[in-house]
């Protein structure tokens, strides 16, 4: 496991439009099919990674109620399913319906989405307003696998109160520290 930060898109970037299939239905998404109606959280997590399954419950809560609030949120992996078959779009699914994911979970094949969002580990969490503009790009809270601080999604639920209340986010912004994707290599394409 490589600790790897995030690279922290500038506030500002337009989120870049995608057509991901998204492994619970089976069908395409875009961006906008994924978009709320006050923004939108875009989480690049795979199954197999320590760093994501220890956030991802809390996530997943947290997600239910920005979802009920008007913030979209959408899940990629971008992972070379190659290398890695648990992040492949079979396991995807199962994991979804077993953790019974409240947003799309979609797969990155070609990792195009992942290169143009400038993602570079798991979580990678970036947060976008109506506009889909960014305004939040990094961790979920301090928590790490080898510490003891509790999982409270702490930076990013501020970051999307921020949002709603539409107040600038004042607090400094860390990256994400997790593990890298997993490129493919040139002969894999």
């Amino acid at each position: 496991m490589a600790l790897t930060p995030s690279t922290m898109m500038p506030l500002g970037t337009p989120a870049p439009d995608f057509l991901l299939i998204n492994v619970i239905t089976n069908r395409p998404m875009t961006l906008d099919q994924v978009m709320g109606k006050k923004g939108l959280i875009v989480a690049f997590i795979c199954n197999h990674c320590p760093f994501v399954q220890r956030i991802w419950p809390e996530f997943n809560v947290l997600s239910r109620s920005f979802i009920e609030s008007g913030v979209g949120v959408v899940a990629i992996s971008a992972n070379d399913s190659e290398q890695f078959p648990d992040d492949g779009p079979e396991a995807m699914k199962q994991t979804a319906e077993k953790m019974k994911l409240p947003y799309p979970y979609l797969f990155d094949a070609d990792q195009s989405v992942a290169k143009a969002y400038q993602a570079a580990c798991t979580p990678d969490l970036y947060l976008f307003d109506a506009d889909k503009k960014c305004v939040y790009r990094g961790q979920f809270d301090g928590s790490r696998p080898e510490n003891d601080v509790p999982v409270t999604g702490e930076d990013l639920r501020h970051a999307v109160m921020c949002l709603l209340s539409g107040i600038p986010n004042d607090r400094e912004q860390h990256p994400s520290i997790g593990c890298n994707i997993k490129w493919r290599s040139e002969k894999n394409f």
